[in-house]
């Protein structure tokens, strides 16, 4: 019933984007351009190379992001990846600044933990500039811009390969280009996520696209089995080193058990295992270093039961899921991968946002082949 009603909703959903974009023949929704993506979308959030890390944990808070890109004088640094990407003036075209590399929360997370519950070094380390922590985490060597020009359905093609965000110019230098770029030359930019992306596709569904995404997780293939965890053990600190090593953002917490192979300083196999918990890195967001010894020590598990303050509601699916349940469900919670798991509650696999761009990309590339 729950499904039908889903389907019901996007129908609706699509009339209404025909209908709006109705004149001559409809524009198919996949056809239409990236810069549709980031309409709604405020100006770039940034921040400069000299910040220190307490100043960007901040500035990621008060912007509820969990990566912003970090600029610097042009001429004076190796951009992220060798890339190019320069804001400029409009009117002369001379750059002002250059994006060096993308900076996120489990970057700064992984830097307090080397600590390793030495809290005196906390302050030195919140001190430091964020300039030092890009590229400890891969996602921070990832820097593209996707030109406004580009289709849904080429941007699709790249945010299926696990590239999470893309800056998308403004009034680009290079309109005739379509797809990522390493260089880029723009007065201003906007940021295009793959939350964006799916938020899009919630709103805008046409005809086409809501029969995809009402597929369910097992018929699109979309479950992704192999699914790293922590135990209850597992303290926050150790937690944090785990998820940085295997550059992860979230991983499910399961009952810890007596075997040998629980070891809780490291990621285990979670599939089978009963599901009691997720630890994530924004859940950290907002604590600021003077507490920060009040939680290093405590259990993951400790840390979402006590210390977090917003809902700790686990956000799961089943193998039968719709494709836009999942959606729906990654949408309104604000999460980058759901757990899925069986009747017992066992953990089967997990869909990350990757994972749902992908699953969407190759159904509907192969209803274009029949």
């Amino acid at each position: 019933m729950q499904q039908q009603q889903h389907r019901e909703d996007a129908g609706a959903t699509a009339a209404k984007s025909q209908q709006q974009h109705a004149g001559g023949e409809t524009t198919r929704l996949l056809d239409r351009k990236v810069k549709e993506l980031v309409v709604e979308n405020k100006r770039l959030v940034e921040v400069p190379y000299t910040a220190s890390l307490a100043d960007t944990m901040n500035t990621l808070v008060a912007n509820r992001v969990v990566a912003v890109p970090v600029a610097a004088p042009p001429g004076q640094w190796i951009g992220a990846g060798g890339s190019m990407i320069m804001e400029s003036d409009k009117q002369t075209g001379v750059a002002r600044k250059h994006y060096i590399g993308m900076v996120t929360m489990l970057d700064i997370l992984a830097h307090i933990a080397a600590a390793d519950d030495q809290v005196d070094q906390l302050g030195a380390k919140m001190s430091a500039p964020v300039s030092a922590v890009i590229g400890h985490c891969l996602e921070g060597l990832s820097l593209w811009t996707l030109n406004p020009s580009t289709s849904i359905m080429d941007c699709m093609e790249v945010l299926s390969k696990g590239i999470h965000r893309a800056l998308v110019p403004v009034d680009s230098h290079m309109a005739n280009v379509a797809g990522v770029e390493l260089v880029e030359s723009a007065s201003s930019y906007k940021m295009l996520t793959q939350m964006d992306l799916l938020k899009f596709f919630m709103k805008e569904a046409d005809n086409e696209l809501q029969r995809t995404m009402a597929r369910t997780l097992a018929e699109l293939g979309a479950v992704n089995e192999n699914v790293y965890a922590i135990t209850g053990r597992t303290r926050v600190i150790d937690a944090i080193k785990c998820m940085k090593a295997a550059l992860l953002n979230a991983v499910p917490i399961v009952v810890a058990c007596n075997s040998i192979e629980d070891d809780s300083k490291q990621l285990i196999n979670g599939k089978g295992r009963k599901l009691i918990g997720t630890f994530s890195s924004t859940d950290l967001r907002g604590w600021h270093f003077a507490t920060l010894q009040t939680w290093l020590p405590l259990t993951a598990l400790e840390f979402t039961e006590t210390v977090t303050t917003e809902s700790r509601e686990l956000v799961t699916a089943t193998a039968g899921s719709s494709l836009l349940e999942v959606i729906q469900k990654a949408v309104t919670k604000h999460v980058h991968r759901v757990w899925v798991v069986d009747s017992e509650g066992l953990l089967t696999g997990v869909v990350s946002l990757t994972d749902i761009v992908k699953a969407l990309r190759v159904s509907l590339l192969g209803n274009e082949a029949v």
